[in-house]
């Protein structure tokens, strides 16, 4: 689920502000995982 959370994130069709609580640190993980850390705004 982490995976399909970052690959929308990068896509623009969500942000990091509307992923659940309980799946945010390992979406984080993905996000840097790609280099797209710069995605990762609260």
């Amino acid at each position: 689920m982490a995976v399909i959370y970052a690959t929308l994130i990068v896509k623009g069709k969500k942000t990091f502000a509307e992923v659940p609580e309980k799946i945010k640190d390992q979406v984080r993980e993905v996000l840097i995982d790609l280099d797209c850390e710069y995605l990762i705004l609260e």
